[in-house]
C-alpha cells in the first residue's frame, strides 16, 4: 500500500507557486497540500482565478494537489461554497476544516454539538462537491484535542463525506503512553488523513512546555505509528507539517528535507 506524501504550504509561505512547486518536487514529495485562507497562498476570495492555475503550476512539477486547508467551521459561511466548488471542479478530494474551541470546563457537550451541527451542513456539501471534508486533531484547548471527543463528533457520518485528520505529534502529545493508539482505534474507520510532525516537553523556569522539534527526535513513536495505520489500512494522504517556527524559509527546507527520507524509512520499515 503506497501513501501518497504532501507538503502542508503553511511552512514554505513565503515561495510563490512557481517556487513551491520546484522546491517540494525536489525534496521528493507526491504532492501539496495547500493553504486556501485568509493569510495562505491563496485566498478564499480568489480562489475561483488562482487554484486552478495553481494545480497547472504544481503540475508542471509532476505534483498533485489532492487536498487543501480551510479555516471554514461553517457551511454557511461568505466564500465557503465557493471555495470547495472551484475545488471540486480541480479534482480535489479532501479539505481541512477550521477549530472549534474547548472554552471551559463543562462546555464539552455545548462545543460537541454545535460541531456536529455544522458538520451536517458540511456532509451535505460534500454530497454535492465530492470532496471529504477532515477534522484534525489538535493538542491544546481545541475541541478535538482529544481523539475520543472527535470520535464522538463523527459518529454517524459517511466517512466519504466528513472524516477523521489525525496528526501523529498532537495525539502523543495528549496520549504519549497508549492513549494515542487506543484513540487511533476509536477512529480507525473515520481515518482519511494524516499529518506527521513531532514534539518534545521542554523545562522552563515558568514549567514544563512543548515545542515542534525534527521527526525522530520528539515523542512520536514513528514506526508504531506507520504499524498501527497499516494495521488499519489507511490508504489517505499524508501531510508533512514542518512548523519550525524558529528557522527562515531556507532553514525550513533543509530540515524537511531530512524528514521526509527519515518518515519514508520508517514507513518502510514496517512493511
Amino acid at each position: 500500500m503506497a501513501w501518497q506524501w504532501l507538503m502542508f504550504s503553511k511552512h514554505l509561505q513565503e515561495l510563490s507557486l512557481e517556487q513551491l512547486g520546484r522546491v517540494v518536487s525536489e525534496m521528493g514529495f507526491d504532492g501539496v497540500d495547500l493553504t486556501v485562507r485568509r493569510g495562505g497562498h491563496i485566498e478564499p476570495a480568489e480562489a475561483r482565478s488562482k487554484l486552478p492555475a495553481a494545480v497547472e503550476t504544481l503540475r508542471k512539477f509532476n505534483l498533485s494537489l489532492p487536498m487543501i486547508t480551510t479555516n471554514f467551521t461553517d457551511p454557511n459561511e461568505p466564500l465557503a461554497e465557493e471555495v470547495f466548488s472551484v475545488a471540486s471542479d480541480c479534482g480535489i478530494k479532501f479539505a481541512k476544516l477550521g477549530y472549534w474551541l474547548y472554552r471551559e470546563f463543562g462546555s464539552l457537550k455545548r462545543m460537541t454539538d454545535i460541531a456536529r451541527k455544522s458538520l451536517e451542513g458540511f456532509a451535505k456539501l460534500s454530497e454535492s462537491y465530492g470532496i471529504c471534508f477532515v477534522v484534525h486533531t489538535h493538542s491544546g484547548n481545541f475541541l478535538t484535542a482529544s481523539p475520543f471527543v472527535l470520535a464522538q463528533i463523527l459518529d454517524g457520518f459517511d466517512p466519504k463525506f466528513v472524516a477523521a485528520y489525525v496528526d501523529a505529534g498532537h495525539i502523543f502529545l495528549e496520549g504519549g503512553l497508549t492513549g494515542w493508539q487506543q484513540g487511533l482505534e476509536a477512529l480507525a474507520d473515520k481515518i482519511r488523513v494524516v499529518g506527521c510532525k513531532d514534539f518534545a516537553w521542554f523545562k522552563t523556569e515558568d514549567g514544563w512546555t512543548v515545542n515542534v522539534v525534527p521527526v525522530g527526535t520528539g515523542i512520536v513513536r514513528w514506526k508504531e505509528f506507520f504499524a498501527c495505520l497499516r494495521q488499519i489500512g489507511f490508504d489517505g494522504p499524508i501531510s508533512v507539517h514542518s512548523e519550525y517556527s524558529d528557522l527562515n524559509t531556507e532553514q525550513v527546507i533543509e530540515q524537511t528535507s531530512k524528514d521526509l527520507p527519515f518518515l519514508k524509512r520508517c514507513a518502510e520499515a514496517i512493511g
